[in-house]
């Protein structure tokens, strides 16, 4: 179960991203994060209203719901900045970095060991993700030209804490408790943002110009959350967001087809070495 849902967060977030460049660009990143982030806050209410008098009784599970909000307000923000102003082939290979931070953070603070195999087959995951969404070697040299690659750092050094929180606290409460807790916060604060410098109206004007959008990004992108948290249940964190990781290479995949452009032999050599990686990480790690 936790490969299925390691998987099922690859294929969401390879999608969600493609979209949440889309709405970043049409709506703003506080409009697009707003709507993303109250999707949830709504339709995972039901499932978790019944869970709030324990959660709020423990206080390590508050402690954890309250920084993983707040990490991930300012790690989304980043996302979405660099998303909207930067060339999704250029960002997306920096996002690359929320592997080995995230790795790092659960081995540390939860004491998570990986084998010598596993360890391996992530780095080589970790390659081919980078050369797949890497438009072109040759102008490395050049990429702190590129608009939105200092939001794609920070972005990625956030996500990656994100990460690791949101495992830990799927284990802590419930995977869906995470999602509907961090979506709440964000939500009233992407709000209070947009209210206090008075664009409610280009909030309903933009819902009435493209539901079609705001809906898919906000099921898509949090339908690829919980698919992760749930993962986490069942396999290493590390391993985890490993494999879902590989949501970079679908992302820039699609960016790449979308904008009629083809896939040179180093992206071509790290589609296969990410693809491969990820399939023999799933078969060596047990549940």
């Amino acid at each position: 179960m936790g490969i299925f849902f390691a998987f099922l967060a690859l294929i969401c977030w390879g999608f969600g991203d493609f979209l949440i460049q889309r709405s970043c660009r049409e709506f703003g990143k506080w409009a697009a994060l707003f709507f993303v982030t109250a999707t949830a806050a709504i339709l995972l209410t039901p499932f978790v209203y019944k869970d709030l008098a324990a959660v709020f009784s423990s206080n390590y599970g508050l402690l954890i719901l309250l920084t993983a909000s707040v990490v991930m307000l300012f790690a989304a923000l980043f996302d979405f900045e660099a998303l909207r102003d930067g060339k999704i082939c250029v960002v997306e290979p920096i996002f690359v970095l929320e592997i080995p931070v995230t790795a790092v953070l659960a081995s540390t603070l939860l004491s998570e060991h990986l084998t010598a195999a596993q360890i391996l087959l992530i780095v080589c995951l970790a390659i081919g993700i980078f050369f797949v969404s890497t438009k072109s070697l040759h102008h490395l040299k050049k990429i702190k030209l590129e608009k939105g690659v200092v939001y794609a750092f920070l972005a990625a050094l956030g996500m990656g804490a994100t990460n690791f929180l949101f495992g830990l606290g799927a284990r802590e409460t419930n995977p869906l408790m995470i999602n509907w807790f961090t979506s709440l916060v964000v939500a009233v604060i992407t709000l209070i943002y947009i209210i206090f410098h008075a664009k409610r109206k280009e909030i309903l004007r933009d819902w009435h110009k493209d539901k079609l959008l705001i809906i898919g990004v906000g099921l898509i992108d949090n339908g690829a959350w919980i698919a992760y948290s749930y993962s986490t249940l069942f396999i290493p964190i590390a391993v985890a967001i490993s494999i879902s990781e590989a949501y970079v290479a679908l992302a820039a995949f699609l960016g790449l087809m979308f904008n009629h452009e083809t896939l040179r032999k180093h992206q071509i050599l790290g589609l296969v070495l990410a693809v491969a990686a990820a399939i023999t990480l799933a078969a060596v790690t047990p549940d």
